[in-house]
């Protein structure tokens, strides 16, 4: 930003315009903490004032999030089969309803525009709008497609095309291929790779140490080249993250089964964006972690994978909270809640562990899980403790990202297969039926 024609600051607004006029609604009650604050050229301005009013902010919008897990419990307290609707838990989601699709485009469309995260899961909204309300379905469930309504086309469109025209206009954005610390995806696997390659070709004489690209793990978010495996554009990361998307959304419109089906759906399309995506936030993953909670009572699989995916999930983010005084809070709330988790789940099926398993979780599951405590001891203690956070001060961080890239892959493969199993069984079963 600028004023007077001086840069008065190195950063730019990183999320969608919508998001600039919440934080416009917000100044207008800053300044009766701390006029200081609004002062665009106090770029690193600070003051227990103005730290007293973003902590407030951030627990006044939190009522958000606490009505929505309010929502969710009720629903869970009132649920009476597996096969229950599970339409009424998203805030967004919960409109997609018989009579309430438009208003479901509506706030969708203005969720991206606060936030472009939710980019990941907008092919499952379409898909399932498309399917569910402009068309209708045949007795045998398959599409009518004499059943197109041409207006609730176009009222759909024109909801969502007048957000975006209200919020983006002229505005286009870019970014790198990743972090400083990468998020545990594909491209954290291939980078090591070509790492890895580098190295080995370095020290064999087959890549002379002159001819060494960029570093990957620099600490800074810049684009650079691979040296051994094919460098990664952002074109090519838009056709994997289609291509990874593709048969989630086939099986959503081949097969609509209601609200299960939907959340199937945007979970995978979330899975899709954060394994391929260009520039992926490691906090991305929360976007399928939570709505993976949602089909915990679906079936004892579900339940399983939502376990390894949330612990490994969420332990990826703790290099997000990097000073020492946050390490005992992190690691305390990590446990808690995977306690937790592990307890209910395993109360709620009936399932017990043994010597050499947690429940609900295969022997390598668990065994990859215990990994994360020594893991965890190195990065927190032992590296810095033996002298290499000079030499190597990110080399905590590649070992978090590696490590957890494995976890989290492994529970997008399990997840698609699950879902495909169920789309089969539920065609079988219907076929049955039809017999």
């Amino acid at each position: 930003m600028s004023r007077n024609g001086q840069d008065t600051s190195q950063w730019t607004l990183d999320y969608p315009p919508f998001f600039a006029w919440f934080e416009y609604a917000l100044s207008q009650f800053a300044g009766w903490f701390d006029k200081e604050m609004l002062k665009v050229e106090n770029v690193n301005y600070r003051s227990p004032a103005t730290i007293l009013f973003q902590q407030l902010t951030v627990i006044l919008t939190d009522f958000v999030y606490i009505y929505a897990v309010k929502e969710i419990y009720q629903y869970f307290r009132s649920i009476q089969a597996k096969t229950a609707d599970l339409e009424n838990i998203f805030q967004s989601s919960s409109l997609v309803q018989a009579d309430r699709h438009m208003s479901a485009a509506f706030w969708f469309a203005l969720l991206l525009n606060l936030k472009h995260l939710y980019l990941y899961v907008a092919p499952a909204y379409f898909v399932y709008l498309l399917r569910c309300y402009v068309f209708q379905n045949k007795s045998d469930g398959s599409i009518d497609w004499q059943s197109l309504s041409i207006m609730r086309l176009l009222g759909l469109g024109g909801t969502v095309i007048s957000v975006f025209t209200l919020s983006l206009g002229p505005f286009i954005m870019l970014r790198g291929l990743c972090h400083a610390y990468w998020a545990p995806n594909f491209w954290a696997l291939y980078n090591v790779a070509d790492k890895m390659a580098s190295v080995a070709g370095t020290r064999l004489g087959f890549v002379p140490p002159g001819n060494q690209t960029v570093s990957m793990t620099g600490g800074l978010v810049r684009e650079f080249d691979h040296t051994f495996l094919p460098s990664v554009s952002p074109l090519a990361t838009l056709v994997l993250s289609g291509l990874s998307m593709m048969p989630s959304l086939l099986m959503l419109w081949a097969r609509p089964r209601g609200p299960q089906s939907f959340v199937r759906a945007l979970i995978l399309c979330g899975f899709g964006s954060f394994m391929f995506g260009w520039h992926v936030h490691e906090k991305a993953i929360l976007m399928i972690i939570i709505p993976m909670g949602l089909l915990i009572l679906e079936r004892k699989t579900d339940a399983s994978l939502f376990l390894v995916m949330s612990t490994v999930g969420h332990y990826s983010l703790f290099p997000l909270l990097f000073t020492q005084c946050e390490t005992p809070i992190k690691i305390g709330l990590l446990l808690l809640t995977t306690i937790y988790a592990f307890s209910s789940f395993s109360n709620m099926y009936k399932a017990s562990g043994g010597p050499t398993r947690l429940p609900l979780l295969s022997f390598i599951e668990t065994l990859y899980l215990l990994g994360l405590l020594p893991l965890e001891v190195y990065t927190s203690l032992v590296h810095p403790l033996i002298g290499l956070s000079q030499p190597l001060p990110f080399l905590p961080l590649l070992l978090t990202s590696v490590y957890t890239s494995v976890g989290v892959t492994y529970c997008w493969f399990r997840f698609y297969l699950n879902t495909y199993m169920e789309q089969e069984m539920s065609r079988s079963s219907k076929l049955e039926k039809i017999d």
